[in-house]
C-alpha cells in the first residue's frame, strides 16, 4: 500500500472536524488532483463537516452522535455524499475501500474504527494514542495480520520513525520523547491545585484540542506516549526516555549503540508530520514555517519533575505492570479529565483518581477488542466512584 502510484490517494478522515483532521484536509485542498477523499466523520459538530463535504465531495459523512443524523442529512441533500450517523457508521466508514486512513477521533472511541481501518490493510495514519495504549498488542497483531501500515502522527512518534533504522534495531538504544512541559512546567503545587480549565488548556506551543492539553499540561500525555512508543517500536520502558524541552523544537531523538543521537527538528505546526504520513513514502510540500536555528538563540533540556507530575510515573507504571493496566489507566484519565474540564474535580486530582482506579483488582491481559471494551468501561465507572464518593476504599488522594 505504500507505492507511489499515478491515480489520486483516496482517502478517509475519521475525527476530520478536530485539529488533526482539519490540518489533514487543509493540506489536502493544497493538492486536490493527488487525493480523493471516501469519508469524513466528526462527533457532533456537524456546520464543519458539512463545510468540509461540501469542499471534498466524499463518498460519505458521519456523525457520532445519532441524535445529528437529520441535521446532517438535510444539510448534504445534493451533493451526493451519503449521510450516517452513530458509532456502528464509524466502523462502516473506516471500512470503506481507502488507501491511506487518518485515525484522529479522539481517546477510547476511536479503537474500533481505527481497527476496522487496520482489517482492510490500509496505510493508517494513528493520531490517536489510545488505540494502542489501551490496545496495543492487539492491534499491534491486526497490523501484521492484515498487512497493513501504521504510521504516527504525533509529532514525538512521528520523529522518531523518521530517524528510527528500522533494518538494524539491534543497533538501537534508546529513544528520547521530548515534552514542553506544559503550561505548568515551572509552577508549585499549591499554583496547580488553584488551576482552572482555562489555565490548562493554554499550551504555551502547540494548538490543541481540551482534552489532549489537559493530558499535556498533567503530563500523562507523555506518559500515554511512553505506552505508545513501546507498542510502535518495540522497545522496553526502561529504554523509552523523557526529557522536558520546553522550546518544542527537537520533537524527538533515537540514540545508538555508537553514541550517535539522531534528532528530527521542525517548527511546532502539525502539518508537517501529518505531511510525512499523509505523502509516505514520499514527501510533500507544506505552508509550515521555516525552522530558522539561528533566531532560537538556546534550546535547553531537563529532567521531569515526578513529584509534581505524577501521571507521568502513573504511565510508567502502568506499562511495567502490562495486562490490563495501560486499559484501565486511559480510561480514568478520560473521565478524571472530563471532570476537571467540566469543573467538578481539581486539576491535581485527575492523577489521584487514576492512581486510586488502578489501585483495584483487575483481569488480566486483554484477548480481544470486546474484551478492551470490557476493562475501558468498568475503569470508567470506577472512576466515576471514586469522584463521587461512593466507594470508600478508593477516594482520590488529597493533594
Amino acid at each position: 500500500m505504500g507505492l507511489v502510484t499515478d491515480r489520486p490517494r483516496r482517502i478517509s478522515v475519521l475525527g476530520a472536524t478536530g485539529s488533526v483532521g482539519m490540518n489533514t484536509l487543509d493540506l489536502v485542498a493544497r493538492d486536490p488532483e493527488r487525493y480523493a477523499v471516501e469519508a469524513l466523520t466528526a462527533n457532533r459538530d456537524v456546520a464543519k463537516l458539512v463545510a468540509q463535504v461540501r469542499a471534498f465531495r466524499p463518498a460519505v459523512a458521519v456523525v457520532a452522535d445519532p441524535d445529528r443524523y437529520g441535521d446532517l442529512k438535510a444539510a448534504i441533500v445534493g451533493t451526493g455524499t451519503e449521510a450516517a450517523a452513530g458509532p456502528k457508521a464509524l466502523v462502516e466508514a473506516a471500512s470503506r475501500p481507502a488507501d491511506w486512513v487518518m485515525a484522529a477521533i479522539v481517546g477510547a472511541a476511536g479503537l474500533a474504527p481505527t481497527v476496522a481501518a487496520i482489517r482492510t490493510g490500509a496505510i493508517v495514519a494513528v493520531a490517536n494514542k489510545e488505540c494502542l495504549v489501551s490496545a496495543g498488542a492487539i492491534v499491534t497483531a491486526e497490523v501484521a495480520k492484515h498487512r497493513a501500515t501504521l504510521l504516527p502522527v504525533d509529532s514525538e512518534h512521528n520523529a522518531i520513525f523518521q530517524v528510527f533504522d528500522f533494518a538494524r534495531r539491534e543497533a538501537i538504544e534508546r529513544i528520547v520523547l521530548t515534552a514542553s512541559g506544559g503550561p505548568f512546567l515551572n509552577a508549585d503545587r499549591a499554583t496547580m491545585a488553584r488551576a482552572t480549565p482555562a489555565q490548562a488548556v493554554a499550551h504555551p506551543r502547540w494548538n490543541m484540542g481540551a482534552k489532549i492539553s489537559v493530558d499535556s499540561a498533567t503530563m500523562m500525555n507523555k506518559g500515554l506516549e511512553v505506552i505508545e512508543a513501546h507498542f510502535l517500536f518495540g522497545l522496553p520502558e526502561t529504554a523509552i526516555d523523557v526529557v522536558i524541552h520546553p522550546q518544542s523544537v527537537i520533537h524527538s531523538m533515537v540514540g545508538y549503540v555508537d553514541g550517535s543521537v539522531l534528532a528530527q527538528l521542525g517548527t511546532t505546526d502539525m502539518r508537517i508530520p501529518i505531511s510525512f504520513a499523509l505523502a509516505w513514502p514520499t514527501r510533500m510540500n507544506t505552508p509550515a514555517a521555516r525552522l530558522d536555528l539561528a533566531s532560537l538563540g538556546s534550546l535547553t533540556f531537563e529532567r521531569p519533575d515526578l513529584g509534581r507530575f505524577p501521571a507521568l510515573a502513573l504511565a510508567r507504571d502502568a506499562l511495567k505492570a502490562g495486562g490490563a493496566a495501560p486499559t484501565i489507566l486511559n480510561a480514568a484519565n478520560e473521565v478524571a479529565v472530563d471532570a476537571f474540564l467540566a469543573g467538578r474535580i481539581g486539576f491535581l486530582d485527575i492523577a489521584g483518581v487514576v492512581e486510586c482506579v488502578l489501585e483495584g483488582k483487575w483481569p488480566g491481559p486483554p484477548a480481544t477488542i470486546d474484551d478492551v471494551l470490557a476493562i475501558d468501561r468498568d475503569a470508567r465507572r470506577d472512576a466515576q466512584a471514586v469522584m463521587s464518593g461512593h466507594n470508600s476504599t478508593r477516594k482520590a488522594k488529597a493533594t
